[in-house]
């Protein structure tokens, strides 16, 4: 069961997403104003503009961006060697059973790839050295349409910053 916190930090969360891309949006629309016509002031305020917006995310090394990293990886470029560095305990167990089931498969640029969008629907933390984070990832795949997954990632402090202990799936 998620905290009664965790809707104050789910909303926090969204909150600042939402300003980021705000003022980006505004920086944007100001500073091309001012750009227009000359290409590398465009390219310049354009390249700002992203620089912004990743920062938004959560740092890495925070159990919320932690969490973030291993799910791009795993599930949003299914990339399990990626996804491996962010894992110990269970998760490492089970990004390793992936690897053996999926050896001999290639996925390279010629493999029909869904795209995945996510975002965070819970956070519950559990002690100073534990937080669990629920994720809901909308999966669309070319041809057969679109689905929705959640994604449970749990992470724990390690001597080395925060990793992934474990992750489940569920419909």
């Amino acid at each position: 069961m998620m905290s009664d916190a965790a809707p104050n930090a789910v909303i926090l969360s969204a909150a600042k997403n939402l300003s980021c891309a705000l003022f980006a949006l505004a920086a944007r629309r100001e500073t091309l104003r001012s750009a227009q016509g000359d290409p590398f002031a465009v390219g310049i305020v354009m390249l700002a503009i992203v620089a912004a917006l990743a920062g938004c995310r959560a740092g890495a090394d925070t159990p919320q961006g932690t969490a973030e990293r291993f799910v791009d990886a795993h599930y949003v470029d299914i990339d399990l060697a990626a996804a491996k560095p962010f894992c110990v305990g269970p998760a490492l167990a089970k990004v390793e059973e992936e690897q053996r089931l999926t050896s001999g498969q290639v996925i390279d640029e010629s493999t029909r790839k869904p795209r995945v969008h996510y975002s965070l629907l819970e956070k519950k933390e559990d002690g100073a050295d534990r937080v669990s984070f629920m994720f809901e990832g909308s999966i669309r795949v070319e041809d057969a349409g679109t689905f929705t997954r959640k994604w449970m990632v749990t992470t724990r402090k390690e001597a080395d910053g925060w990793r992934v202990s474990n992750f489940d799936e569920f419909e």
